[in-house]
Protein backbone atom coordinates (compact mmCIF):
# COMPACT_ATOMS: atom_id res chain seq x y z
CA UNK A 1 0.00 0.00 0.00
CA UNK A 2 1.36 3.11 -1.47
CA UNK A 3 1.98 6.15 1.88
CA UNK A 4 -0.53 8.58 0.23
CA UNK A 5 -3.05 6.01 0.34
CA UNK A 6 -2.24 4.82 3.54
CA UNK A 7 -2.58 8.56 5.35
CA UNK A 8 -5.87 8.78 3.41
CA UNK A 9 -7.63 5.68 4.90
CA UNK A 10 -6.13 6.54 8.34
CA UNK A 11 -7.07 9.77 8.09
CA UNK A 12 -10.28 10.28 10.27
CA UNK A 13 -8.89 8.08 12.86
CA UNK A 14 -8.91 4.52 14.38
CA UNK A 15 -11.50 3.26 16.14
CA UNK A 16 -10.15 2.77 19.49
CA UNK A 17 -10.75 -0.24 21.35
CA UNK A 18 -13.31 -1.69 18.81
CA UNK A 19 -9.96 -2.96 16.76
CA UNK A 20 -10.67 -5.64 19.43
CA UNK A 21 -12.85 -7.33 16.88
CA UNK A 22 -10.08 -8.17 14.73
CA UNK A 23 -9.80 -12.00 14.08
CA UNK A 24 -6.87 -12.65 16.38
CA UNK A 25 -8.20 -10.33 19.18
CA UNK A 26 -11.71 -11.28 19.36
CA UNK A 27 -11.27 -13.81 21.73
CA UNK A 28 -10.47 -11.48 24.78
CA UNK A 29 -12.81 -9.54 26.80
CA UNK A 30 -10.39 -8.08 28.66
CA UNK A 31 -8.16 -5.19 27.39
CA UNK A 32 -4.97 -6.61 25.23
CA UNK A 33 -1.62 -5.45 26.29
CA UNK A 34 0.22 -3.24 23.86
CA UNK A 35 2.59 -5.73 23.09
CA UNK A 36 -0.42 -8.09 21.99
CA UNK A 37 -2.11 -5.52 19.96
CA UNK A 38 0.63 -5.10 17.81
CA UNK A 39 0.09 -8.97 16.65
CA UNK A 40 -3.63 -7.72 16.18
CA UNK A 41 -3.12 -4.56 14.31
CA UNK A 42 -0.47 -5.26 11.48
CA UNK A 43 -0.26 -7.86 8.66
CA UNK A 44 2.98 -8.83 7.77
CA UNK A 45 4.02 -9.45 4.07
CA UNK A 46 7.46 -11.30 4.16
CA UNK A 47 9.91 -13.38 6.62
CA UNK A 48 11.43 -11.55 9.32
CA UNK A 49 8.60 -8.55 9.68
CA UNK A 50 7.10 -9.29 12.35
CA UNK A 51 10.03 -9.95 14.53
CA UNK A 52 11.60 -6.80 13.58
CA UNK A 53 7.92 -5.05 14.13
CA UNK A 54 7.95 -6.50 17.55
CA UNK A 55 11.32 -5.47 18.73
CA UNK A 56 10.53 -1.92 17.34
CA UNK A 57 7.36 -1.15 18.99
CA UNK A 58 8.83 -3.09 22.42
CA UNK A 59 12.21 -1.09 22.42
CA UNK A 60 11.87 1.72 20.01
CA UNK A 61 7.95 2.74 20.82
CA UNK A 62 6.79 1.09 23.84
CA UNK A 63 9.76 1.07 25.62
CA UNK A 64 10.98 5.06 25.41
CA UNK A 65 7.83 6.36 27.39
CA UNK A 66 8.63 7.55 30.89
CA UNK A 67 6.57 9.02 33.46
CA UNK A 68 6.50 12.71 34.48
CA UNK A 69 9.35 13.66 35.84
CA UNK A 70 9.81 17.72 36.57
CA UNK A 71 9.78 19.62 34.75
CA UNK A 72 8.13 17.61 32.26
CA UNK A 73 5.35 17.15 33.94
CA UNK A 74 3.00 14.75 31.58
CA UNK A 75 4.30 11.58 30.07
CA UNK A 76 7.56 11.48 28.11
CA UNK A 77 9.38 10.13 25.55
CA UNK A 78 13.28 9.61 25.69
CA UNK A 79 15.39 8.37 22.95
CA UNK A 80 17.27 5.81 24.56
CA UNK A 81 20.98 4.79 25.27
CA UNK A 82 22.60 7.84 27.25
CA UNK A 83 20.10 10.26 25.64
CA UNK A 84 18.23 11.61 28.37
CA UNK A 85 15.23 13.95 27.54
CA UNK A 86 12.60 14.79 25.15
CA UNK A 87 14.08 15.86 21.97
CA UNK A 88 12.22 17.37 19.04
CA UNK A 89 12.81 15.09 15.93
CA UNK A 90 13.60 11.89 17.59
CA UNK A 91 9.85 12.05 19.25
CA UNK A 92 8.23 13.15 16.70
CA UNK A 93 9.07 9.42 14.44
CA UNK A 94 8.24 7.27 18.15
CA UNK A 95 4.76 9.54 18.90
CA UNK A 96 4.07 8.91 15.00
CA UNK A 97 4.06 4.94 15.51
CA UNK A 98 2.51 5.02 19.07
CA UNK A 99 -0.91 7.14 17.96
CA UNK A 100 -1.38 3.85 15.96
CA UNK A 101 -2.31 2.17 18.95
CA UNK A 102 -5.47 2.76 20.79
CA UNK A 103 -6.12 4.76 23.55
CA UNK A 104 -2.57 6.45 23.67
CA UNK A 105 -3.89 10.23 23.21
CA UNK A 106 -4.14 11.37 26.61
CA UNK A 107 -0.55 10.00 26.80
CA UNK A 108 0.38 11.72 23.18
CA UNK A 109 -0.84 15.19 24.47
CA UNK A 110 0.92 14.73 27.32
CA UNK A 111 4.14 14.54 25.19
CA UNK A 112 3.30 17.48 23.27
CA UNK A 113 2.36 19.49 26.10
CA UNK A 114 5.83 19.15 27.62
CA UNK A 115 7.02 21.05 24.67
CA UNK A 116 3.99 24.25 25.33
CA UNK A 117 4.62 24.11 29.17
CA UNK A 118 8.41 25.34 27.98
CA UNK A 119 7.61 28.30 26.02
CA UNK A 120 6.67 30.29 28.67
CA UNK A 121 9.09 29.17 31.19
CA UNK A 122 11.58 30.47 28.63
CA UNK A 123 9.58 33.45 27.90
CA UNK A 124 9.86 34.60 31.61
CA UNK A 125 13.38 34.57 31.40
CA UNK A 126 14.36 35.62 27.65
CA UNK A 127 14.32 39.16 25.56
CA UNK A 128 11.26 39.19 23.55
CA UNK A 129 12.72 38.68 19.95
CA UNK A 130 13.85 34.60 22.06
CA UNK A 131 10.43 34.46 23.08
CA UNK A 132 8.83 31.15 22.41
CA UNK A 133 12.09 28.67 20.87
CA UNK A 134 11.61 25.56 22.34
CA UNK A 135 14.69 23.46 22.46
CA UNK A 136 16.21 20.73 21.13
CA UNK A 137 15.53 18.65 24.37
CA UNK A 138 13.64 19.36 27.57
CA UNK A 139 15.87 17.89 30.23
CA UNK A 140 14.10 16.28 33.54
CA UNK A 141 16.18 17.39 36.76
CA UNK A 142 18.04 20.54 34.62
CA UNK A 143 18.53 23.58 36.80
CA UNK A 144 19.91 25.45 34.31
CA UNK A 145 17.35 24.81 30.97
CA UNK A 146 17.69 28.66 30.34
CA UNK A 147 21.54 28.10 29.61
CA UNK A 148 21.72 25.18 27.99
CA UNK A 149 20.03 24.04 25.70
CA UNK A 150 20.01 27.51 24.43
CA UNK A 151 19.26 26.40 20.75
CA UNK A 152 16.42 24.31 19.08
CA UNK A 153 16.31 21.55 16.41
CA UNK A 154 15.18 20.40 13.28
CA UNK A 155 11.85 22.07 13.11
CA UNK A 156 9.01 19.11 12.72
CA UNK A 157 7.08 19.12 15.76
CA UNK A 158 4.17 20.24 12.90
CA UNK A 159 4.77 17.12 10.95
CA UNK A 160 4.79 15.07 13.89
CA UNK A 161 1.47 16.39 14.86
CA UNK A 162 -0.03 15.63 11.58
CA UNK A 163 1.01 12.07 11.30
CA UNK A 164 -0.65 11.38 14.53
CA UNK A 165 -3.61 13.40 13.64
CA UNK A 166 -4.16 11.05 10.70
CA UNK A 167 -3.72 7.88 12.91
CA UNK A 168 -6.42 8.76 15.56
CA UNK A 169 -8.30 11.90 14.56
CA UNK A 170 -7.70 13.59 17.78
CA UNK A 171 -8.97 17.55 17.20
CA UNK A 172 -8.28 17.90 20.67
CA UNK A 173 -5.20 18.05 20.35
CA UNK A 174 -4.83 19.64 17.63
CA UNK A 175 -6.87 22.67 19.29
CA UNK A 176 -4.35 22.30 22.14
CA UNK A 177 -0.62 22.57 19.84
CA UNK A 178 -1.76 24.71 17.03
CA UNK A 179 -1.17 28.12 18.87
CA UNK A 180 2.04 27.20 20.53
CA UNK A 181 3.11 25.61 17.54
CA UNK A 182 2.95 29.02 15.30
CA UNK A 183 4.03 30.77 17.84
CA UNK A 184 6.88 28.41 17.11
CA UNK A 185 7.19 28.40 13.76
CA UNK A 186 7.17 32.21 14.08
CA UNK A 187 10.54 31.96 16.45
CA UNK A 188 12.07 29.84 13.82
CA UNK A 189 11.50 32.38 11.11
CA UNK A 190 12.67 35.73 13.49
CA UNK A 191 15.95 34.27 14.52
CA UNK A 192 16.97 31.71 11.62
CA UNK A 193 16.04 34.09 8.56
CA UNK A 194 17.33 36.79 10.41
CA UNK A 195 18.08 38.84 6.40
CA UNK A 196 14.75 37.70 5.59
CA UNK A 197 15.33 36.11 2.22
CA UNK A 198 13.52 32.97 3.52
CA UNK A 199 16.08 30.66 4.48
CA UNK A 200 17.03 29.83 7.85
CA UNK A 201 20.38 28.90 9.65
CA UNK A 202 21.01 27.50 12.93
CA UNK A 203 22.20 29.48 15.72
CA UNK A 204 22.33 29.23 19.55
CA UNK A 205 21.97 31.68 22.25
CA UNK A 206 24.76 30.10 24.44
CA UNK A 207 27.15 31.61 21.67
CA UNK A 208 28.70 28.23 21.27
CA UNK A 209 29.15 26.98 18.02
CA UNK A 210 29.09 23.13 18.39
CA UNK A 211 25.58 23.83 20.10
CA UNK A 212 24.48 25.33 16.64
CA UNK A 213 25.28 22.65 15.02
CA UNK A 214 23.30 20.41 17.08
CA UNK A 215 20.21 22.63 15.45
CA UNK A 216 20.64 20.36 12.54
CA UNK A 217 22.98 16.74 11.97
CA UNK A 218 25.46 17.79 14.36
CA UNK A 219 28.66 16.94 12.63
CA UNK A 220 27.06 17.89 8.25
CA UNK A 221 30.43 18.91 6.85
CA UNK A 222 28.60 22.05 5.28
CA UNK A 223 28.85 23.65 8.35
CA UNK A 224 32.54 23.10 9.01
CA UNK A 225 33.42 26.77 8.30
CA UNK A 226 30.00 27.84 10.46
CA UNK A 227 30.45 31.36 12.54
CA UNK A 228 28.31 32.79 15.32
CA UNK A 229 27.47 36.29 14.60
CA UNK A 230 25.84 39.11 16.10
CA UNK A 231 22.00 40.05 14.69
CA UNK A 232 23.33 41.83 11.42
CA UNK A 233 19.83 44.22 11.35
CA UNK A 234 18.95 44.24 14.81
CA UNK A 235 21.26 46.80 17.18
CA UNK A 236 20.90 46.71 21.33
CA UNK A 237 22.62 45.47 24.51
CA UNK A 238 20.83 41.87 24.70
CA UNK A 239 22.01 40.56 21.56
CA UNK A 240 25.54 38.10 21.62
CA UNK A 241 27.29 36.47 18.69
CA UNK A 242 24.20 33.93 18.53
CA UNK A 243 23.41 33.73 15.03
CA UNK A 244 24.79 31.59 12.28
CA UNK A 245 26.41 32.66 8.86
CA UNK A 246 25.26 29.74 7.13
CA UNK A 247 21.52 29.10 6.05
CA UNK A 248 21.10 25.24 5.67
CA UNK A 249 19.04 23.74 3.26
CA UNK A 250 18.38 20.29 5.42
CA UNK A 251 16.49 23.05 8.23
CA UNK A 252 14.97 25.12 5.84
CA UNK A 253 13.09 21.60 3.97
CA UNK A 254 12.27 20.72 7.13
CA UNK A 255 10.59 24.16 8.20
CA UNK A 256 8.81 24.49 4.88
CA UNK A 257 7.66 20.59 5.48
CA UNK A 258 6.01 21.92 9.27
CA UNK A 259 4.73 24.64 7.47
CA UNK A 260 2.57 22.05 5.42
CA UNK A 261 1.87 20.44 7.98
CA UNK A 262 0.45 23.52 9.89
CA UNK A 263 -1.54 24.48 6.74
CA UNK A 264 -3.28 21.57 6.56
CA UNK A 265 -3.97 21.07 10.59
CA UNK A 266 -4.91 25.10 10.31
CA UNK A 267 -8.04 23.87 7.94
CA UNK A 268 -8.69 21.05 9.63
CA UNK A 269 -10.17 23.31 12.60
CA UNK A 270 -11.17 26.04 10.15
CA UNK A 271 -8.63 28.68 11.10
CA UNK A 272 -8.30 29.53 7.13
CA UNK A 273 -6.57 32.95 8.79
CA UNK A 274 -3.50 30.83 10.16
CA UNK A 275 -3.39 28.49 6.71
CA UNK A 276 -3.15 31.80 4.79
CA UNK A 277 -0.36 32.82 7.28
CA UNK A 278 1.44 29.73 6.82
CA UNK A 279 0.96 29.40 3.01
CA UNK A 280 2.59 32.55 2.58
CA UNK A 281 5.22 31.46 4.05
CA UNK A 282 6.24 28.41 2.56
CA UNK A 283 5.71 30.18 -1.08
CA UNK A 284 8.59 32.23 -0.25
CA UNK A 285 10.62 29.56 1.19
CA UNK A 286 10.42 27.01 -1.69
CA UNK A 287 11.34 30.15 -4.21
CA UNK A 288 14.14 30.90 -2.22
CA UNK A 289 15.56 27.32 -2.41
CA UNK A 290 15.23 27.35 -5.63
CA UNK A 291 16.65 30.28 -6.57
CA UNK A 292 19.78 30.65 -4.39
CA UNK A 293 20.12 26.53 -2.91
CA UNK A 294 19.52 24.50 -5.94
CA UNK A 295 22.52 23.42 -8.00
CA UNK A 296 22.55 22.02 -11.25
CA UNK A 297 25.80 20.44 -11.64
CA UNK A 298 25.05 18.54 -7.98
CA UNK A 299 22.10 17.62 -8.58
CA UNK A 300 20.98 18.91 -5.35
CA UNK A 301 20.46 21.69 -2.95
CA UNK A 302 23.22 23.01 -1.06
CA UNK A 303 23.59 24.87 2.12
CA UNK A 304 24.44 28.90 1.35
CA UNK A 305 26.25 31.65 3.17
CA UNK A 306 23.90 34.05 4.73
CA UNK A 307 25.43 37.43 4.02
CA UNK A 308 26.29 36.78 -0.02
CA UNK A 309 23.80 33.73 -0.90
CA UNK A 310 27.27 31.60 -1.62
CA UNK A 311 26.70 27.85 -1.63
CA UNK A 312 29.27 25.80 0.18
CA UNK A 313 30.21 23.34 -2.20
CA UNK A 314 29.46 19.85 -0.61
CA UNK A 315 26.69 17.29 -0.50
CA UNK A 316 25.34 16.44 2.59
CA UNK A 317 22.45 14.03 3.90
CA UNK A 318 20.59 17.90 4.37
CA UNK A 319 20.81 18.13 0.65
CA UNK A 320 17.70 15.52 0.21
CA UNK A 321 15.39 16.75 2.45
CA UNK A 322 13.97 18.94 0.19
CA UNK A 323 12.38 16.13 -1.91
CA UNK A 324 10.65 15.11 1.67
CA UNK A 325 8.98 18.81 1.77
CA UNK A 326 8.09 19.22 -2.01
CA UNK A 327 10.47 21.58 -2.61
CA UNK A 328 11.94 21.13 -5.90
CA UNK A 329 10.44 20.98 -9.11
CA UNK A 330 9.76 17.82 -11.12
CA UNK A 331 12.84 18.36 -13.42
CA UNK A 332 14.78 19.16 -10.41
CA UNK A 333 13.49 15.84 -8.30
CA UNK A 334 14.21 13.53 -11.25
CA UNK A 335 17.86 15.49 -11.53
CA UNK A 336 18.22 14.51 -8.00
CA UNK A 337 16.78 10.93 -8.15
CA UNK A 338 19.58 10.64 -10.68
CA UNK A 339 21.99 11.87 -8.67
CA UNK A 340 20.91 9.73 -5.70
CA UNK A 341 21.36 6.37 -8.21
CA UNK A 342 24.67 6.89 -9.23
CA UNK A 343 27.79 5.93 -7.57
CA UNK A 344 28.63 9.13 -4.78
CA UNK A 345 25.47 8.48 -2.80
CA UNK A 346 24.83 4.81 -3.40
CA UNK A 347 27.27 2.89 -0.85
CA UNK A 348 26.66 -0.74 -0.78
CA UNK A 349 23.87 0.52 2.30
CA UNK A 350 22.39 3.70 1.18
CA UNK A 351 21.94 6.79 1.56
CA UNK A 352 25.17 8.03 3.36
CA UNK A 353 25.42 11.25 5.11
CA UNK A 354 28.12 13.01 2.47
CA UNK A 355 28.94 12.88 -0.98
CA UNK A 356 31.27 9.56 -0.74
CA UNK A 357 33.82 11.81 -3.34
CA UNK A 358 34.26 14.25 -0.14
CA UNK A 359 37.51 13.81 1.36
CA UNK A 360 35.28 13.72 4.76
CA UNK A 361 34.01 10.80 4.01
CA UNK A 362 33.70 8.00 6.23
CA UNK A 363 31.89 5.04 5.64
CA UNK A 364 31.18 5.19 9.94
CA UNK A 365 32.06 8.93 10.39
CA UNK A 366 29.05 10.66 12.76
CA UNK A 367 26.95 12.31 10.16
CA UNK A 368 29.93 12.22 7.94
CA UNK A 369 29.79 9.08 6.13
CA UNK A 370 27.59 6.93 7.82
CA UNK A 371 23.45 5.84 7.24
CA UNK A 372 20.78 6.73 9.45
CA UNK A 373 17.21 5.31 8.74
CA UNK A 374 14.82 8.02 9.86
CA UNK A 375 17.12 10.17 7.30
CA UNK A 376 16.61 6.89 4.92
CA UNK A 377 13.09 7.34 5.52
CA UNK A 378 12.66 11.10 4.83
CA UNK A 379 14.45 10.87 1.33
CA UNK A 380 12.69 7.36 0.03
CA UNK A 381 8.85 9.33 0.70
CA UNK A 382 10.59 12.60 -1.14
CA UNK A 383 11.21 10.13 -3.90
CA UNK A 384 8.12 8.35 -3.87
CA UNK A 385 6.15 11.37 -3.40
CA UNK A 386 8.09 12.53 -7.09
CA UNK A 387 7.20 9.63 -8.74
CA UNK A 388 10.90 7.67 -8.27
CA UNK A 389 9.35 4.66 -6.16
CA UNK A 390 12.16 2.08 -7.63
CA UNK A 391 14.29 4.44 -5.57
CA UNK A 392 12.95 5.25 -2.93
CA UNK A 393 12.18 0.88 -2.93
CA UNK A 394 15.49 0.28 -3.36
CA UNK A 395 16.62 2.46 -0.11
CA UNK A 396 13.91 1.65 1.74
CA UNK A 397 14.26 -1.80 1.14
CA UNK A 398 17.99 -1.93 2.07
CA UNK A 399 17.54 0.27 5.16
CA UNK A 400 15.39 -2.49 6.85
CA UNK A 401 17.03 -5.48 5.67
CA UNK A 402 20.15 -4.49 7.00
CA UNK A 403 18.51 -3.65 10.49
CA UNK A 404 17.09 -7.45 10.19
CA UNK A 405 20.78 -8.95 9.65
CA UNK A 406 22.97 -6.46 11.78
CA UNK A 407 20.05 -5.22 14.44
CA UNK A 408 18.04 -2.06 15.60
CA UNK A 409 20.58 0.62 16.10
CA UNK A 410 21.31 4.52 15.77
CA UNK A 411 22.99 4.30 12.54
CA UNK A 412 25.00 2.11 10.79
CA UNK A 413 28.29 1.70 8.48
CA UNK A 414 27.68 2.81 4.81
CA UNK A 415 30.21 -0.09 3.18
CA UNK A 416 29.67 -3.09 5.46
CA UNK A 417 26.42 -2.40 7.19
CA UNK A 418 27.92 -2.76 10.84
CA UNK A 419 25.40 -1.14 13.62
CA UNK A 420 27.27 1.70 15.29
CA UNK A 421 25.48 3.92 18.47
CA UNK A 422 22.85 3.50 20.82
CA UNK A 423 21.43 -0.04 20.35
CA UNK A 424 17.42 0.54 19.98
CA UNK A 425 17.77 4.57 19.36
CA UNK A 426 14.01 5.36 19.41
CA UNK A 427 13.56 7.01 15.93
CA UNK A 428 15.21 3.67 14.16
CA UNK A 429 11.54 2.86 14.58
CA UNK A 430 11.41 4.89 11.36
CA UNK A 431 12.28 1.13 10.09
CA UNK A 432 8.69 0.06 10.46
CA UNK A 433 7.45 3.52 8.98
CA UNK A 434 9.13 3.26 5.68
CA UNK A 435 7.23 -0.46 5.18
CA UNK A 436 4.01 0.44 6.58
CA UNK A 437 4.27 3.66 4.35
CA UNK A 438 4.40 1.14 1.21
CA UNK A 439 7.59 2.30 0.73
CA UNK A 440 9.64 -1.38 0.53
CA UNK A 441 8.35 -3.55 -1.90
CA UNK A 442 10.56 -6.98 -0.76
CA UNK A 443 9.18 -6.37 3.37
CA UNK A 444 5.61 -4.89 2.86
CA UNK A 445 3.72 -4.58 6.12
CA UNK A 446 -0.22 -3.07 6.29
CA UNK A 447 -2.45 -2.20 8.74
CA UNK A 448 -5.44 -5.08 8.79
CA UNK A 449 -8.07 -4.23 6.83
CA UNK A 450 -10.52 -4.25 10.05
CA UNK A 451 -7.99 -1.37 11.09
CA UNK A 452 -7.86 0.55 8.03
CA UNK A 453 -11.67 0.91 7.62
CA UNK A 454 -12.55 2.06 10.95
CA UNK A 455 -13.18 5.02 11.96
CA UNK A 456 -14.17 7.47 14.55
CA UNK A 457 -16.54 10.56 14.12
CA UNK A 458 -14.75 13.50 15.50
Amino acid sequence: MQRRTFLKEAGTGILGMSLLSSASCAATKHRVPDREMVRCLFVPGAPGVMDLLEKVYDKCVLGKVFPPEAPLQHNWIAPGGGYRGQWIWDTMFVVDLLSILPGKEPIIRGVFQNYWDFQPRWNARMPAHAHDMIPCMIEPGKKDWDKFPAYSQIPILAWGLERVYRHNGDKELLRQALGPLERFHEWYWRERDVTGTGLVAVGSYSGDIQHARYETFDFECNLDELKLTPHPTRKDDTGGAWYGDICAAGNTAYLILGEKSLVALAKVLGDTAMAARRTARIEKAVEAMRTHMWDEAAGTFLSVKRDTLEKVPVATIGSWIPLAAGVPTPAMAKRMAEVLAGPHWQTPLPVATVDRSDARWKSDGFWRGDVWPATNYQIASGLAAYGHEGLAAAIADKTVANAMTHGISERYDSVSGRALGVEFLGMTCTTVTMMLDGLCREHPLRLRDSVRTARVPR
